[in-house]
């Protein structure tokens, strides 16, 4: 090729857009180089063969397109060369390019970060998932359910006006003393006689000393097993108590969930006992207490007829006022008669004087009957009156009364307490028997794992901040 072609590419090449080609543009390197004054373009003498012969010769010959422009957009003509630059301009110096990063590397904090997180994560999760799914033994559980109910029907001590009040604990805190029971220490001391604890829930403490229990434990010890094993949930709105039992075997969960039903039936039972005994020793109280109110009363009416001699005050001075009336009948039949007398005889007529004798008489008798109202010598109660005697008997009279109201309504509190002592009244009824499990549900080894995993990353995040945190103000 000669040299006026290679410098018609050369210029081709120069002027050709970036993007025409695809290809990004080059970085300028760091010292420029000096570039020729570009030469008048020649068309190539292979190119002038190709024209044809009927079209003269039009000066030099066209750039060739460049790759990737529709011939549309080509300049009509060819494009003038540039003049010569007489004095070129020196040439400047490109912007310094910044090296390119460097690859991230682990650092010393980096790697301490990681193995805090290794310690304190990841290999006590380890040695927890280790535990569970390798050492921990399968355990059983047993669920019952029962609730404590009162026998139905009125109650007999409601018809005696609320004299007696024998049942004073209501069926809410039944069940609340009922869940404190099963979890009390003498439940599981009586369990333990029974069933038989330690040796059942000891004879995994080798191989799994976590869940299982400890040889030789004290009762301090075993309770607080207990309350690991048992679980107790009591819903105060409707009653029911729900008891799950843990074992290494379902057959001994379930005799230790039927062994606590039981126990938990002698209880109500007691309670039951306890509470009758109590209300037959407060009857019986009551009884005795209106036994003596009422002997009182009638000694103290004794008294008073015996030293007044009056048996019934009332009968007493209606007797008195009869007589008074008698007597005031018979003056006014003497007057009459006296009056008679004095119009048919003289005044020294006998029957006169007798006449008048005897009104006289009347009159005295009448007064003496009215004086024994104040008072009544004759039965030793001088200087009282009827009036006052008559109060005093009636207070007296109303004493006995209300006594023997108070004797009648013990008598009828002792027959009620000793009916209610006969029957039940509170009995615990169990809706759902102790069940048999087939497959073993506990631990729960995907929750435990999970929680012991979040436990200790929200740990080790926390370490980690505190400790950058006083680094960084360090």
């Amino acid at each position: 090729m000669s040299e006026d072609a290679q410098g018609t590419a050369d210029r081709t090449q120069r002027n050709r857009p970036a993007d025409a080609a695809g290809e990004a543009p080059r970085r300028t390197p760091r010292t420029p180089v000096q570039q020729p004054a570009p030469k008048p373009a020649q068309a190539p003498a292979q190119d002038q063969a190709r024209q044809p012969a009927q079209k003269p010769a039009q000066g030099p010959a066209q750039a060739p397109v460049p790759a990737g422009l529709s011939p549309a957009k080509q300049d009509p003509g060819p494009a003038p060369a540039p003049p010569p630059a007489a004095n070129p301009a020196p040439p400047q110096d490109p912007a310094p390019v910044r090296p390119t990063a460097r690859p991230a590397r682990m650092r010393r904090r980096h790697w301490r970060l990681v193995a805090s997180f290794q310690a304190l994560v990841g290999l006590p999760l380890a040695v927890v998932i280790f535990y569970l799914w390798g050492m921990a033994s399968d355990q059983y559980a047993s669920v019952t359910g029962f609730a404590i109910r009162q026998e139905e029907g009125g109650n007999p001590t409601q018809f005696l006006g609320g004299l007696t009040q024998l049942t004073g604990v209501q069926t809410g805190s039944d069940g609340e003393i009922l869940y404190e029971f099963i979890l009390s220490q003498s439940l599981v001391r009586e369990i333990q006689r029974t069933v038989g604890l330690v040796d059942h829930y000891s004879a995994r403490f080798p191989a799994d000393p976590v869940f299982a229990l400890w040889p030789d434990p004290s009762i301090e010890d075993l309770e607080r097993y207990w309350r690991r094993i048992v679980r107790v949930s009591y819903d105060p709105g409707t009653g029911l108590t729900e008891l799950r039992v843990l074992a290494f075997d379902p057959e001994k969960a379930r005799s230790i969930a039927q062994a606590i039903v039981g126990e938990s039936q002698d209880m109500i039972n007691a309670l039951n006992e306890r509470a009758r005994e109590d209300a037959m020793r407060y009857a019986r109280a009551d009884l005795e207490q209106a036994v003596e109110r009422l002997k009182s009363a009638r000694e103290a009416l004794t008294a008073f007829r015996t030293r007044t001699q009056i048996v019934d005050p009332e009968a007493d001075i209606q007797g008195r006022m009869g007589v008074m009336n008698n007597l005031q009948q018979s003056l006014a039949e003497a007057l009459i008669e006296y009056d008679l007398i004095r119009e048919t005889t003289n005044a020294s007529d006998p029957r006169v004087s007798q006449a008048r004798r005897r009104i006289d008489v009347i009159r005295e008798r009448i007064a003496e009957e009215r004086d024994a109202f104040a008072s009544v010598p004759e039965t030793g109660a001088e200087g009282q009156d009827y009036p006052s005697l008559i109060a005093e008997y009636e207070g007296l009279v109303v004493d006995r009364e209300f006594a023997e109201e108070s004797y009648r309504a013990a008598l009828a509190g002792l027959d009620v307490a000793r009916a209610q002592a006969q029957r039940q009244s509170r009995y615990l009824a169990t809706y759902v028997e102790p069940t048999l499990a087939e497959e073993s549900a506990f631990p729960r080894r995907f929750t435990l794992a999970g929680l012991t995993g979040l436990l200790l990353l929200l740990t080790w995040a926390v370490l980690a901040l505190v400790y950058y945190a006083v680094r960084d103000r360090a």
